[in-house]
């Protein structure tokens, strides 16, 4: 689909605004300082004051608590929204229609309507939708999705990913909208979605889920343990387990493709350690693979800065977006698939109707 889109910024910086103030969004700020020859940010906003004016501090920019003000008074190029997620489809819209360039954090909305509504207001202004998956930059998950495109597995069959982290009860007390319906979603929507981007990217469109969600311990709307069935449109099956209530620590995130004429497997915390490469058909660079794991401390990953510049390189009109809006829609769709299925007690055919 080709869209009409302004015209690319070629003869200064970009001019950024971020919304949100949480943790999140001191990433952004160590991202855009890395490009500060390219990106220059602008003015930043957040509703609580107390978390605005130590933010406008540290950045050295000014503060707003309202979006609106912010974008009259700034008309920057792009807005990165670090929000929570129950927000971000009002706030794309809102930016959209001043005509201003939106990256949201994930999920881009916990409702499938609310994310039809941002790619189509994004279209209608002539503007885009980014929508951060750092994740698909990690250098292990690099590889393998090379090896997926090389077709070195054959045929795939089994398709499998845990996330076993801990979030105590403290962390979803810090604030009012964490572990709420409206806001957040729960451990598969916020926690793992990530991984949920995992299974359309690396092995394409499923044909149907069935899931079970539930609330064993906190003391939230949400869920903080999951467990999804799939199977893909090629014939593949694949499960996803998902709790939060892991003791003591995160132990685990990982994603194991087993085919025809391969088997991987990328663990550590997340996904962050090859632990099992092995083909049929052996290659010069698999000596050297275990050189791309490495060791984190964050669920984060290392792929915010890879991120910001192919959407540098876009805006200045050199390629199109890895990860627009259409592309948030694919893992918005399985999330919201899965969460039927487990209200409804039945299996969910894709797609969704659009």
């Amino acid at each position: 689909m080709t869209l009409k889109i302004s015209t690319p910024i070629l003869d200064r910086k970009i001019r950024i605004a971020l919304v949100g103030c949480g943790r999140i969004a001191y990433k952004h700020f160590e991202v855009i300082e890395k490009f500060k020859d390219q990106l220059e940010l602008a003015a930043i906003c957040d509703n609580q004051p107390s978390r605005l004016e130590p933010a406008a501090q540290k950045a050295g920019v000014p503060g707003y608590l309202h979006l609106e003000e912010m974008l009259d008074q700034h008309k920057p190029d792009l807005v990165v929204l670090a929000t929570p997620s129950g927000l971000h489809a009002r706030q794309a819209i809102q930016v959209a229609r001043h005509r201003i360039h939106v990256m949201t954090e994930k999920p881009m909305a916990t409702r499938w309507q609310d994310g039809l509504d941002m790619v189509k207001a994004c279209d209608d202004a002539g503007v885009h939708l980014f929508v951060v998956k750092q994740n698909r930059r990690n250098a292990t998950l690099q590889l393998l999705k090379k090896a997926l495109v090389d077709k070195r597995f054959g045929r795939i069959y089994m398709v499998t990913s845990n996330v076993f982290w801990q979030r105590p009860q403290s962390y979803y007390d810090t604030d009012a909208w964490r572990g709420t319906w409206e806001f957040d979603g729960g451990a598969l929507m916020n926690q793992a979605s990530h991984y949920v981007d995992l299974f359309d990217w690396m092995i394409g469109p499923l044909e149907s889920v069935h899931a079970y969600t539930a609330t064993l311990e906190r003391d939230i709307e949400v869920e903080d343990t999951a467990v999804i069935s799939m199977r893909w449109r090629n014939g593949a099956l694949g499960t996803m387990s998902v709790t939060m209530l892991t003791y003591p620590n995160n132990l685990e995130g990982s994603f194991t493709v087993l085919g025809e004429k391969g088997t991987v497997r990328i663990g550590g915390v997340a996904v962050n350690q090859i632990q099992h490469w092995e083909f049929a058909e052996k290659r010069p660079e698999d000596a050297n693979i275990q050189q791309a794991s490495y060791e984190t401390t964050s669920v984060y990953g290392f792929g915010h800065p890879y991120y910001y510049g192919n959407v540098i390189d876009v805006l200045r009109g050199k390629c199109a977006p890895e990860t627009d809006g259409r592309e948030g829609l694919r893992s918005l769709e399985l999330l919201i698939a899965a969460y039927r299925s487990a209200r409804d007690g039945k299996r969910v055919p894709l797609p969704l109707e659009y």
